[in-house]
């Protein structure tokens, strides 16, 4: 047997055994695929793959192949990631609005291989993944210039899903009309009210009426279906191409950083882990002097970091609130837990609905 017999011998055997565990490999990878649909989670994880090539790349012990098993991994990590696309086709994201809408195109950014279910309202898509119509749901909970979306909270409160995720995403509001509109015909503009806000002073300079419409996709299928020259819908190039608008002016919401933070939804919590470092609690106080002045420093003195405090009320009793926070750290590590226990004294009731390791901006 020749020297290259010999090694051809040892390749054979090698792609033998690599054959084994290349399908464990790959049922381990049908096995993630479903524990992210159930959760609402991204097929890609940076940081995880980054972490993988590192720790393992490092076991090679002939620093000249170290480079070629990097690369080896790269490659074996992305046909991972095509068969769990293949595998969440078909994997239902609702949303509220019709197609084109920003919520709409939100879906598509995180979800790209899932069915986007348009439903008329947030209670509507929300409710869709408590009745097991929909995998997940993808709501907007705050606008960088506009604030708050209070329903959204409303829901997060009152309903039983837990965030999995939080996506910042720019937001572009554009002037659409039907075509042959010209700018001094235009005497009223229709949008989704967050869309409306972001555009105020664009609106007043023009001294357009304002109309509010169930979410900006909507709204320019009414201006379409209306065949008016004299109303104007704002909302994304999306929406202008699917209702065959033309976009009339670019670019007229007030802050040039004008960016949506998406929250995914969903049934299941993603599994707690010591890479999680942000969270989002919902509490209500004792109806008592200072209580939530002790219920901050409850969370300050465990070493987490406030990022976001709101209220709401409760609804339930006249001037009765419930609080909506975002915090900073590992709720799930032993020092979240002391802080948790500490916080039932104070509070009358507490629910962290989500904890995950960052914000991704898409």
């Amino acid at each position: 047997m020749t020297e290259l017999d010999k090694a051809r011998k040892i390749i054979n055997e090698v792609d033998g055994e690599m054959v084994k565990l290349f399908e464990k490999r790959m049922d381990a990878a049908k096995m993630v695929a479903a524990y992210k649909k159930e959760r609402g989670l991204q097929v890609t994880d940076a940081r995880r793959e980054e972490e993988l090539i590192l720790r393992n790349t490092e076991m090679i012990e002939n620093e000249e192949y170290r480079q070629y098993y990097a690369s080896f991994l790269r490659d074996t990590i992305e046909i991972s990631k095509k068969l769990q696309h293949r595998l969440l086709d078909g994997m239902r994201v609702a949303f509220s609005g019709v197609e084109g809408a920003f919520a709409n195109i939100a879906a598509n950014k995180v979800f790209p291989d899932a069915v986007a279910v348009p439903h008329p309202d947030f209670r509507s898509a929300y409710e869709a993944v408590e009745k097991g119509e929909c995998d997940c749901v993808i709501l907007p909970v705050e606008n960088s210039f506009n604030g708050d979306v209070g329903q959204v909270m409303d829901l997060a409160f009152f309903g039983s899903l837990h965030i999995n995720g939080i996506y910042d995403i720019e937001i572009v509001q554009n002037l659409l009309v039907n075509r042959g509109t010209t700018m001094d015909q235009i005497k009223q503009v229709i949008s989704h009210p967050q869309a409306l806000g972001q555009c105020a002073d664009y609106i007043h300079k023009h001294g357009f009426e304002k109309i509010e419409a169930v979410n900006t996709a909507v709204a320019a299928q009414m201006v379409a279906q209306s065949g008016r020259h004299d109303i104007a819908a704002i909302g994304s190039d999306e929406a202008a191409a699917k209702f065959g608008l033309r976009k009339i002016r670019s670019r007229i919401n007030e802050s040039n950083i004008n960016t949506t933070r998406f929250a995914v939804f969903s049934k299941t919590p993603k599994a707690a882990t010591e890479n999680d470092k942000q969270f989002v609690m919902l509490f209500t106080v004792n109806n008592e002097a200072g209580s939530l002045g002790k219920a901050i420093q409850i969370i300050g003195e465990h070493g987490f970091n406030l990022r976001a405090l709101k209220s709401r009320p409760t609804k339930e009793l006249i001037w009765s609130y419930y609080f909506y926070a975002e915090g900073e750290g590992n709720i799930n590590s032993e020092e979240g837990r002391k802080m948790l226990d500490k916080l039932q004294k104070t509070c009358n009731n507490i629910k962290v609905i989500g904890s995950f390791e960052k914000e991704i901006s898409l």
